[in-house]
C-alpha cells in the first residue's frame, strides 16, 4: 500500500547516530542538469557522506562538473540507465543508497526525509513524487496523472509498490541481496527492474510527501512513448518468467506460491 510519512524534523541527527549515505546519480551528456543537481545535494540539512556520478560514456562535462561538486566519478562504458545505475551502486561505500536523475531538483530536506523513513526496520525501500518543469500547476497535475498510473500499474504487476528512480532510497544489504538478479545491459525501467528483483515481500514506501522537481522531458509527447511502454513490457516479462504476477501476490500476502513456481 502506499504510504504518506510525515516530515522529518528539522533537526540533523548526530551523525555517529545515522548510517552512512551515498547519493548515486547516473549521467549522460547533461552537464547543466547535473550541475543544479548537485548545487542542490551540497546544501542539504543532512549532507551525504558521498556521492557518486556515474559517467555514462558522456561526451560533454559532465564529469567535469560532478569532480568541480566534491563528486566521486564512476565511469561506466556500457550505454544505458541500467548499466549505470548499477555500477554506482556497486561502487557506493554508503549503509544507505540514494537515487536521482541528473535531472531532479531535490529540496534541502531530500536526505534527512529518506533516513526519517528508513529509520523504520521495517522499510526496505522509499520512493517519492514529483512535479515537473510545466507552467503554473500543470507540473503538479501531470506529475499526480503520470506516476500515480505508474505507481497503480506498477503496483498490479509486483504484487507491491514500485520504485521511480528520479527519487528513491533503498539500504545497501538489500542491493547485494539481488544485485546479481537485475538486469544490466538489456533495454529495461531500471526502477522497476529493481523493485521486482527485491522480491514481493520487500516492504517498500512510496511516500507522497517526498516530492522534488524534475525536467518535464520525459514526459513530452513524441516517439520516445513506444519505447518507453516496450521497456516496461521486457522489465515485467522478465521478472513474470520467474514468478508470475499471481504468485508474487501470493507471496505479498504470506502464502507460497503455486507448486511448481
Amino acid at each position: 500500500m502506499s504510504t504518506t510519512r510525515p516530515r522529518p524534523t528539522p533537526d540533523a541527527p548526530d551523525t555517529a547516530d545515522r548510517p552512512v549515505v551515498s547519493v548515486v546519480v547516473p549521467v549522460r551528456d547533461d552537464a547543466a542538469h547535473l550541475d543544479a543537481c548537485l548545487r542542490l545535494l551540497s546544501v542539504q540539512t543532512v549532507p551525504p557522506d558521498e556521492v557518486v556520478v556515474v559517467d555514462n560514456a558522456s561526451r560533454d562535462g559532465s564529469a567535469d562538473v560532478a569532480r568541480r561538486w566534491g563528486a566521486r566519478v564512476v565511469p561506466e562504458p556500457r550505454v544505458g540507465i541500467p548499466a549505470a545505475a548499477a555500477a554506482g551502486y556497486d561502487a557506493a561505500r554508503g549503509d544507505v543508497l540514494l537515487r536521482l536523475d541528473a535531472d531532479t531538483r531535490p529540496g534541502d530536506d531530500w536526505v534527512a526525509h529518506a533516513l526519517h523513513v528508513l529509520a523504520d526496520p521495517r522499510v526496505d525501500a522509499v520512493t517519492g513524487t514529483g512535479r515537473f518543469d510545466l507552467p503554473g500547476a500543470w507540473g503538479r497535475r501531470v506529475a499526480r496523472l503520470y506516476l500515480g498510473a505508474y505507481y497503480v500499474l506498477g503496483h498490479l504487476g509486483a504484487g507491491h509498490p514500485v520504485l521511480w528512480g528520479s527519487s528513491m532510497a533503498f539500504r545497501a544489504d538489500d542491493w547485494r541481496r539481488v544485485r546479481d538478479a537485475v538486469t544490466r545491459v538489456d533495454d529495461v525501467h531500471d526502477d522497476l527492474d529493481l523493485a521486482l528483483a527485491l522480491g514481493a515481500r520487500a516492504r517498500v514506501v512510496v511516500d507522497r510527501g517526498w516530492s522534488v522537481g524534475v525536467s518535464a522531458r520525459s514526459v513530452r509527447l513524441g516517439r520516445q512513448w513506444a519505447p518507453r511502454f516496450g521497456r516496461a513490457f521486457r522489465t515485467l516479462g522478465r521478472h513474470w518468467r520467474v514468478l508470475p504476477p499471481w504468485d508474487r501476490w501470493a507471496a505479498r500476502w504470506g502464502r507460497d506460491p503455486a507448486p511448481g513456481a
